[in-house]
């Protein structure tokens, strides 16, 4: 893929020199940083901090912009709203208070350059100041590669969440406006950073979110007239080897930190050159350390050692008030508790996260597909896929992760299903067989035909490297939900049937792709984590969706809308108890406290008001998010609108 438009591709950085021109007053005003010595515990970026000191050559008003602030006082909780614009929001472009140009100017000095003024990725697709043909070429050649986005500061990878308000475009004549990006971005390499972007957003009113690599499917990085800390570039690595103990937790074993800006292709090559394996998501380029690992985070070897919060042995993050902390099974434990499952965009801006690793295995990988046809019914079709959740818990109790799809006849004229992969690490090729042989005896008796492709790899480094692809952005015109399904269902033969039926008819009866996961998240190593319960008892998180035909009108939207809503309350009926994956989910949940956090919820809420009770870091679905709205007017809720308190 060509690189070569991506830096000038769709942001600049404020120039400083150029801003102490045209401000005389800013010429004594430099980089607000200190260095600390590191005790080894910490990666370079992270020993460049913010102290109170930094801000002393500024006057007073400037000071009370930048300074920290303090979570027990009697006012903390009623300051997000007294800093709030006068219509009872977070402070946005046009208001009397938002920030006067020279105080974005003096904020990027301090920041040592590196405030980005938002300007949309596909902006150079309308006719403007920002406006070449050559450009606009590649960004629509390339707008489902997801690493063009990832490299912008604020591109959001489901577009539907940021508005839609700059596509790329054949019509320069359009309209391109910022929607749901936000209005500045601070390209973030050091701590001292973040707690300056931190600290100004609290304390001027401004919305605060966090972009990592903007995978996030339900649009949390983005957030109309906010302000963005982009981790991107804290992609250190280090490797602390194998025998990093922890005796409180307790662990002793072989470990990473890893910045939070790290990919999932980078942590697992570096892991791959020790001859170990981490757990990351399927995606080679998801942030492994980001919004992935603080929501909960499933992938090829969770079936084995757990989810991604599972894995985490402390982190370094930056909390609301704007302190630099770490967050341990022994320092700030109850923050340690909620970063592990409670959701990312929460409790704050972690720089980096130590995880556990394990000795790599052998895998094999499998794939195969086949469909309904003139000597394969749609019933035989579905009782093919039946005898797939027959085996549902023998592949858990094997370690096993399967990744499949069913397309509807919409899609390609026929039922159509798509293994790709089963994942069966640890096993040999005879072995991997003999798993499959009861569910593929099954199909050959229904007359279905498939041929499997077998895969044997050494390591699990070069099988995953191999199975998963990069990627694409998500949809502009589709909307999902998800639910786990518990092993508890598929052991009664009545509730089998029940829930068989409630899944599969979103597909039969309403056309709908279903996407799923074959997959067992255990709690191999008794940690404690604000993890949803029911992910322990799970044998298939699976997701659904709506779609419409572009161009489409508000009312065409709004009719898929409230058909995922109805499609995801028959799945809840059918599958009392559990919930859904924070990560893959339906941001118009029903009950969504439950669903995605369950009995941990309470405790959640308790730390987020302890630890946060300006409410800066605010995510749509997040732990005290009822407490503020997006007041979009879109058809599809989305980020392009004012956040207001409820």
């Amino acid at each position: 893929m060509k690189l070569s438009y991506l830096a000038p591709l769709s942001f600049h950085i404020l120039s400083v020199s150029a801003l102490q021109k045209r401000n005389a007053t800013s010429t004594t005003v430099t980089a607000a940083a200190s260095t600390v010595t590191s005790s080894g515990s910490l990666l370079e970026y992270e020993t460049v901090q913010l102290a109170e000191s930094d801000l002393s050559h500024l006057n007073d008003s400037m000071q009370a912009l930048f300074t920290f602030g303090d979570a027990t006082t009697s006012d903390a909780s009623t300051s997000a709203s007294a800093r709030s614009s006068g219509t009872g929001c977070k402070v946005f472009p046009g208001d009397h208070n938002w920030p006067k140009e020279e105080v974005w100017e003096l904020f990027n000095i301090l920041l040592g350059g590196a405030l980005i003024k938002t300007v949309p990725i596909a902006a150079s697709c309308y006719y403007g100041e920002h406006y070449d043909a050559a450009k606009c070429a590649y960004v629509t050649e390339n707008w489902t590669n997801s690493t063009m986005h990832e490299l912008d500061p604020t591109s959001m990878m489901s577009p539907i969440y940021q508005g839609l308000t700059c596509m790329p475009t054949t019509s320069p004549n359009g309209t391109c406006t910022l929607g749901g990006y936000p209005y500045y971005a601070v390209n973030a390499t050091n701590v001292a950073q973040i707690q300056l972007a931190v600290n100004f957003a609290r304390n001027t009113g401004i919305r605060l979110v966090i972009k990592n690599t903007g995978h996030e499917f339900s649009g949390k990085s983005g957030g109309a007239g906010a302000l963005s800390i982009w981790t991107h570039w804290l992609d250190k690595i280090k490797y602390e080897g194998d025998d990093y103990t922890d005796e409180s937790f307790p662990y002793t074993g072989p470990a990473f930190t890893s910045g939070t800006g790290v990919i999932g292709r980078d942590i697992m090559a570096a892991a791959h050159k020790e001859g170990m394996v981490v757990v990351g998501g399927e995606a080679v380029d998801v942030g492994v350390m980001g919004g992935f690992i603080q929501g909960g985070g499933h992938g090829p070897m969770t079936s084995v050692h757990g989810l991604g919060a599972d894995q985490m042995l402390s982190a370094r993050i930056v909390t609301a008030d704007g302190r630099f902390v770490t967050a341990s099974s022994t320092e700030n434990s109850d923050l340690f508790w909620a970063l592990r499952g409670g959701g990312p965009g929460t409790w704050g801006v972690a720089t980096s996260i130590t995880i556990k690793a394990f000795p790599t295995t052998p895998v094999t990988v499998v794939t195969f597909s086949f469909t309904s046809s003139e000597y394969v019914s749609d019933d035989a079709f579905w009782l093919g896929v039946r005898a797939y959740w027959d085996n549902f818990i023998t592949y858990n109790n094997a370690g096993i992760y399967s990744y499949f799809f069913i397309f509807p006849p919409a899609a390609f004229g026929v039922n159509y299903f798509l293994m790709s992969p089963f994942w069966a690490p640890n096993h040999t090729l005879a072995e991997t067989q003999a798993l499959l042989a009861p569910w593929f005896d099954v199909l050959t008796s229904l007359n279905i035909t498939f041929t499997p492709v077998y895969n044997t790899y050494d390591t699990l480094y070069e099988g995953w490297a191999a199975s998963f692809a990069q990627e694409t952005v998500g949809s502009d015109d589709a909307i999902v939900g998800s639910r786990l399904f518990l092993q508890s269902y598929l052991e009664d033969p009545v509730t089998f049937n029940t829930t068989f039926d409630a899944w599969s008819g979103s597909a039969r009866n309403n056309g709908s792709l279903l996407v799923g996961f074959n997959i067992n998240a255990p709690n191999k190593y008794n940690v404690s984590n604000a993890v949803l319960p029911a992910w322990r008892q799970t044998t298939l998180h699976s997701m659904q969706g709506t779609s419409w035909t572009d161009p489409a009108d508000y009312t065409t939207k709004a009719a898929a809308r409230a058909k995922l809503s109805e499609l995801q309350l028959v799945w809840k009926a059918a599958t009392p108890g559990t919930g859904a994956y924070l990560g893959e989910c339906d941001i118009e949940e029903v009950d969504w406290q439950e669903s995605f956090y369950g009995a941990n919820y309470e405790r959640l809420l308790s730390i987020k008001r302890a630890t946060d009770p300006w409410n800066l870091f605010w995510a749509k679905t997040g732990v005290g998010s009822e407490v503020a709205s997006v007041r979009s007017s879109d058809a599809i809720p989305d980020e392009n609108g004012r956040l207001c308190w409820n």
